[in-house]
């Protein structure tokens, strides 16, 4: 039987403040083989982690992770909106995840966050980040804007990519095809076993997102998905036991 990926999301979100350090290390504690992150760029062009455009949320300041540097942004706080045991937990760089995760068998999804804001460059600096740690065989690229995995695919052809989507695509396998994803990253409404099937026909692997209920984990399982993302890697990880699937 063949293994499934179990993608922390955003790290062991459940547990820790997204998109952190911290919530990176938990998930590799709590047994996941997988990180899904999001990645944007500071004024300053460098890549970092976090999912919002707006640091309000996570980070309590009201500007944009594009207008900020990155001295700016690693001085605020991004745990303790969480819990305040995670006072002074930063927003980390790409690189401070690629060495954390470099000596492991972690592979790891980096979201592109370019579907509102366009961060010039940033598929050049994410490949280039990813070759320069030699992890290019372990990376997934993802993103809702489908022309920057194009790019992606054109710039690193060895490197996969994701495409993103909620619901109703017709026949994605095909799309991703089109593309050149190795992916298709669906909201895991839009997953059933005779699209899972259909695509793995065609070498596309399915990896829905969020999913954080046993039950519905175990019917994706059932259904022949690569690999699922979560915020409970945990609770993936004993179900990938007892089925003995685990990545």
């Amino acid at each position: 039987m063949k293994s499934v990926l179990n993608f922390a999301h955003r790290g062991a979100s459940g547990y820790c403040p997204e998109n952190t350090m911290a919530a990176f290390r938990r998930s590799i504690e709590l047994g996941a083989t997988g990180i899904e992150t999001d990645v944007q760029m500071t004024s300053d062009g460098q890549l970092v982690l976090i999912h919002d455009e707006s640091l309000k949320r996570t980070a309590g300041s009201s500007r944009l992770v594009k207008d900020v540097t990155l001295e700016e942004l690693q001085q605020l706080d991004a745990g303790s909106w969480f819990d305040p045991a995670f006072e002074g937990e930063r927003v980390p760089t790409l690189r401070e995840l690629l060495e954390l995760a470099a000596p492991t068998s972690f592979v790891i999804n980096l979201e592109l966050k370019n579907g509102i804001i366009q961060y010039e460059g940033l598929e050049e600096a994410v490949i280039e980040e990813v070759r320069r740690f030699g992890m290019s065989d372990r990376i997934i690229i993802s993103s809702f804007n489908h022309y920057s995995l194009v790019k992606c695919k054109h710039l690193a052809p060895e490197i996969r990519t994701g495409i993103l989507y909620m619901e109703g695509l017709y026949e994605p396998w095909e799309y991703a095809a089109r593309v050149g994803a190795e992916a298709l990253h669906a909201y895991y409404y839009a997953v059933i076993p005779e699209w899972v099937a259909q695509a793995a026909e065609r070498g596309i692997a399915y990896h829905p997102f969020t999913v954080n209920d046993a039950d519905v984990m175990r019917k994706l399982i059932d259904a022949g998905v690569a690999g699922i993302i979560t915020d409970y890697p945990d609770r993936l990880a004993e179900l990938l036991h007892d089925a003995g699937t685990g990545g």
